[in-house]
């Protein structure tokens, strides 16, 4: 009987194996068909990826293909004209000759004023510039395939990966975040339990009105510094960590300041507290108070002569003056300058290691109100022409400033001077530099102007008219010279860079 029983159990358990093995060579059958239709969705998917990648290269080769013809059409241009120009000088210069050898004093006479004036007018035609490339052989086109490599090195199925949480907000660092004229630095961490992996981070400003928000650095840095911002003032500011499972809530929102004018005296003042609208200044990142630089005492550039030339320049630096606007100085910028301007005297003193043009500019930008700056030639060695003006950010830093159109510039040596944008040059004026010598920017975004000054005389007429948008002070020059950025004079009440 007994068995009988565990028979009965072990033949319960046999029955159950036969079962369990149809079970299984069912889910062999099935793992076969599901693995032909997975590798047939896989080819699918790649194959659509392919498909995409040889359209883009279709389109980029397209974008090089009208590049190229851009750059044949403008120096195939430039050939043309220069030819005739050529043809005409030459055949300019034959006649003269011919005249030069004319027997009759009277006849020579008659016509040699008339034949001076067109052999200066055509030697002014060609001006500087005008022997000079309008166009670079090098395609300044750049395809940035480091993210598809690495999204394709990253290629992965998502079900075999191992979900992690999202990163948690992160803290902004009260202590040390702070600004400094129109640029903001902030700093955060993650909170100090946070055990979640963070790649990065995704920093965001509003546009100082209340509007929208917008990203102004992604990376895995816990400190940026915003330059170019509105002087006087608020924008907010947040952050938020990212991770590959997402992307966390924001940070707390943090309101600050940007500064009005340069102060002269210390304060202390503690930092806000999310969403307080307290006036931040740039304080070292581990004090409680805020050490701000006295202002520079600078020298006077009103006392300019009001001849007819120079009355929009000493009237505007005159209104600047009566408007008892703060005086203060910034330096040249490292970080957008050209690779072989050389930096010294806490980056006011420029110079370049080249004997090509090289572009630096200054760290702070204007969009309106009235600036002024001054640049003192401090070497000037065998009649270089360096450039003086405004640019963009992106303006071409490996060229005589005023060759593209990112550029409103004066270039001058020691004779003369010309205005020059987009490689047009106008507006020669008698009058050059020296070493010792100064020169003036006025840029006036009040009337949309820029105006130029030599020792504090009027170089020419306004240069340049309509200008709108954000302006940095440039300088463009070689090894041959060197130059220094006098004091700054700026409108405060209405300049925002």
């Amino acid at each position: 009987s007994q068995l009988s029983q565990a028979l009965n159990g072990l033949s319960d358990r046999a029955k159950e194996a036969k079962e369990f093995l149809v079970q299984l060579r069912n889910m062999v059958q099935q793992i076969q068909e599901n693995s032909v239709e997975f590798e047939a969705c896989l080819v699918a998917q790649c194959d659509a990826l392919i498909d995409a990648l040889n359209r883009r290269k279709a389109q980029l080769l397209s974008r090089v293909n009208k590049e190229h013809e851009h750059k044949l059409k403008v120096v195939r241009d430039q050939i043309s004209h220069c030819t005739v120009k050529l043809r005409q000088t030459t055949g300019l210069m034959e006649y003269c000759l011919e005249v030069i050898k004319e027997n009759d004093p009277s006849g020579f006479l008659q016509i040699s004023d008339a034949l001076i004036r067109r052999v200066h007018l055509t030697e002014d035609q060609w001006g500087k510039g005008t022997l000079t490339p309008r166009m670079t052989t090098d395609f300044d086109l750049n395809l940035d395939n480091a993210p598809l490599l690495q999204s394709i090195h990253q290629l992965d199925f998502v079900q075999m990966k191992v979900s992690s949480p999202v990163p948690a907000p992160p803290i902004l660092q009260l202590e040390e975040c702070c600004t400094h004229n129109n640029s903001a630095t902030l700093s955060w961490k993650q909170p100090p339990l946070s055990t979640v992996q963070v790649e990065g981070y995704i920093l965001e400003l509003d546009d100082g009105n209340g509007g929208q928000f917008r990203e102004v650095y992604v990376g895995k840095e816990t400190m940026c510094t915003v330059d170019g911002l509105h002087f006087n003032s608020t924008y907010s500011a947040r952050v938020k960590a990212f991770n590959k499972t997402g992307v966390s809530p924001y940070s707390k929102t943090l309101v600050l300041q940007t500064s009005e004018d340069t102060q002269s005296e210390e304060q202390t003042l503690p930092f806000p507290v999310p969403l307080e609208r307290s006036q931040l200044r740039r304080m070292s990142p581990f004090s409680s108070t805020l050490n701000l630089q006295p202002s520079f005492p600078g020298r006077s550039y009103f006392e300019l002569r009001s001849s007819a030339h120079q009355l929009s320049l000493h009237s505007s630096l005159q209104s600047l003056n009566s408007a008892g606007e703060p005086i203060a100085w910034f330096s040249f910028d490292p970080a957008s300058a050209h690779a072989d301007i050389i930096f010294s005297n806490d980056n006011l003193t420029v110079t370049c290691n080249s004997y090509d043009d090289r572009v630096v500019l200054g760290k702070t930008g204007f969009s309106k109100g009235l600036h002024y700056w001054e640049l003192s030639i401090d070497r000037y060695d065998n009649h270089p022409d360096p450039a003086f003006g405004v640019a963009r950010i992106d303006v071409l830093k490996d060229a005589m400033l005023g060759k593209d159109d990112k550029a409103w510039a004066m270039y001058v040596d020691n004779n003369r001077s010309w205005f020059m944008h987009n490689n047009s040059h106008t507006n020669r004026t008698e009058g050059g530099i020296t070493k010792g010598a100064t020169v003036g920017v006025l840029l006036d975004l009040t009337r949309r102007t820029l105006t130029f000054s030599i020792n504090e005389d009027q170089q020419g007429p306004v240069a340049f008219e309509n200008l709108e948008g954000l302006f940095f002070p440039a300088v463009s020059l070689n090894r041959n010279v060197q130059v220094c950025a006098l004091t700054m004079l700026w409108s405060s009440t209405t300049a925002e860079p």
